[in-house]
């Protein structure tokens, strides 16, 4: 017999949403999140019932999108490879920060 206190364990929070969902939550119009996805930026899965579904991961991607988007009067492509190379900075930056621990 086991002497842990058992908690009850709530169901994993999805991290996928359906297509109305993410359009309300990003602000993203259908025709730009179409875009998008014909351009392969964003991808989805589709579920058993043929419904496309988004991953949570990508609403701050395409929400900093439409801001440089909107900021800066970019076309959508312009604004995925801001996107992008911002994303790979991020990376870079976290790579770096690793690596000077190791000099110590």
């Amino acid at each position: 017999m086991s002497m842990t206190k058992k908690s009850p364990s709530l169901p994993a929070p999805s991290t996928v949403m359906a297509w109305e969902e993410f359009v309300e939550i990003t602000g993203v119009a259908p025709d730009r999140l179409q875009e998008l996805l014909a351009l392969g930026w964003i991808e989805t899965r589709t579920s058993a019932t043929r419904i496309r579904m988004f991953r949570d991961a990508d609403i701050y991607r395409v929400r900093k999108l439409e801001r440089i988007c909107c900021d800066f009067e970019l076309p959508v492509v312009g604004g995925t490879i801001i996107v992008d190379l911002l994303e790979r900075i991020d990376v870079l930056e976290r790579t770096v920060r690793g690596l000077r621990g190791f000099e110590d």
